[in-house]
């Protein structure tokens, strides 16, 4: 007796130190890839829901020149099924990546064309409010500075802000050449903070214009909802002539 319930109490203390692994719905980014000519970007991110247990996944296509997303190129699946102890919810961006095979071809998107990082925030992202972060590319032999600006209204459900990120590109030779990423005219509701955790930078070689390279900056948001605080990822695309 005492064996059994010794095992049931390590069965319900790690389903709770799961569950709150689990508290406030984080979101994992997955880097996908690009298209051989880099003018695509996918990427996905997947998590479990605080309150279902559910496992979920988002799949974005991302038109690099426009910075936009290209025709149906937004996706969502949630499991019907709550997972068990020890699942980390990664299988949902399985799921949703068979399940659109199709569209992924269509774009010859190629997972193994990921994106080359030339910033990866250790420190939760600092670079939101103003505070800025400074990067290089080493094959160019390029510089950058990059600057968040984010605008924050209302409060409770009436909730909005927008950003943009100043970016100030610095050649080899010296030259300076200023860039504006992001749309601040719009009002994303219910999100209170952006911080710039990552940038990739776009293939180079075969396809790629060696003359058109391009910036992807991943952003992690802070949500506010029901379930409290939910974090969720978006990319903005930046073009370098």
């Amino acid at each position: 007796m005492l064996r059994k319930k010794a095992l049931y109490a390590i069965i319900f203390l790690g389903v709770m130190i799961n569950s709150g692994l689990w508290a406030g719905d984080t979101a994992f980014f997955v880097d996908l890839g690009f298209s051989p000519d880099g003018k695509i970007y996918t990427f996905a991110q997947y998590g479990i829901e605080s309150r279902t247990l559910r496992s979920w996944a988002d799949l974005f296509i991302v038109d690099v020149p426009r910075n936009n997303f290209v025709s149906g190129g937004r996706l969502n699946f949630v499991h019907p099924s709550p997972i068990v102890t020890g699942q980390d919810g990664s299988g949902a961006v399985y799921r949703i990546i068979a399940d659109n095979s199709a569209l992924l071809s269509k774009y010859n998107i190629s997972f193994l064309n990921q994106g080359q990082p030339l910033y990866i925030a250790v420190d939760n992202g600092v670079a939101e409010k103003g505070q800025g972060i400074e990067f290089r590319d080493f094959d160019l032999g390029t510089s950058y500075k990059a600057n968040l600006i984010q605008y924050v209204e209302g409060s409770g459900t009436n909730l909005k802000s927008s950003f943009y990120i100043n970016v100030e590109k610095t050649a080899q030779n010296g030259a300076k050449t200023a860039y504006t990423a992001g749309t601040p005219q719009l009002k994303r509701p219910l999100i209170s903070s952006y911080k710039i955790v990552k940038v990739l930078t776009g293939p180079r070689g075969g396809a790629a214009r060696q003359t058109n390279d391009s910036l992807i900056f991943v952003i992690e948001t802070e949500h506010h909802g029901s379930e409290g605080i939910v974090i969720r990822y978006m990319v903005e695309a930046l073009n370098l002539p």
